[in-house]
């Protein structure tokens, strides 16, 4: 593609996510996650410090099985997920689990059933590819670079205010409900898991099949 000033700015970029239905309901379906994906680092150990007595030690080996089971569904289940249910379906599937995930740490009672929540959230990772599949059969080969960096503009306005959110919400709520930013989150995704299967509802004759 010709180089165009209107498009070498992270403003500019987003112009092409509005030029189909799909592609803008995927950026609303990316912007909910990614914001729901702040409240681990921004609140995860402070609230295992503080719910479960964790120190340096039980959070590393956390953050440990959580790269384990993350590189688990990354090299082993992405692809054959998404060539099975389709990444329609695995788009879906894995926001809501992600979301039960994130349910599950914030109401977990104990550091044990907090880990048990670690290989469901993993499972949210099925969801990233699935929705770029998608994404990427939107825009010409001349566009993948530019849908990139609308992709990243997206989520850098996530984390303008996301980690505020979750911080302020983890404190005004720690002595009634300290698992409030990771339920929070829950909600964001199942929402996002909502606008996913409306915004990829299968489009009018002649567009790409999803």
């Amino acid at each position: 593609m010709a180089f165009a000033w209107k498009r070498a700015n992270p403003l500019g970029s987003l112009r092409l996510l509005g030029r189909h239905r799909q592609l803008i309901g995927l950026a609303v379906v990316d912007f909910l996650a990614n914001v729901a994906h702040y409240a681990l680092p921004s609140v995860f150990v402070l609230y295992a410090a503080y719910r479960y007595g964790w120190g340096e030690t039980a959070v590393g080996f956390t953050l440990a099985f959580v790269g384990i089971c993350s590189a688990i569904v990354q090299g082993l289940l992405v692809g054959p997920v998404v060539a099975r249910f389709g990444p329609r379906r695995a788009l879906f599937a894995g926001l809501l689990i992600g979301g039960v995930g994130m349910a599950v740490y914030g109401l977990a009672p104990t550091g044990a059933w907090f880990l048990v929540g670690v290989p469901i959230m993993a499972l949210w990772g099925i969801a990233g590819p699935a929705a770029m599949d998608m994404m990427s059969r939107r825009v010409s080969e001349s566009e993948q670079g530019q849908l990139q960096g609308a992709n990243s503009s997206v989520r850098s306005l996530a984390g303008l205010f996301a980690p505020g959110l979750f911080t302020v919400t983890f404190a005004w709520l720690l002595g009634s409900l300290p698992g409030a930013p990771f339920l929070l989150a829950a909600a964001l995704m199942a929402a996002a898991a909502v606008v996913s299967w409306i915004a990829t509802a299968p489009s009018p004759p002649g567009d790409p099949p999803l």
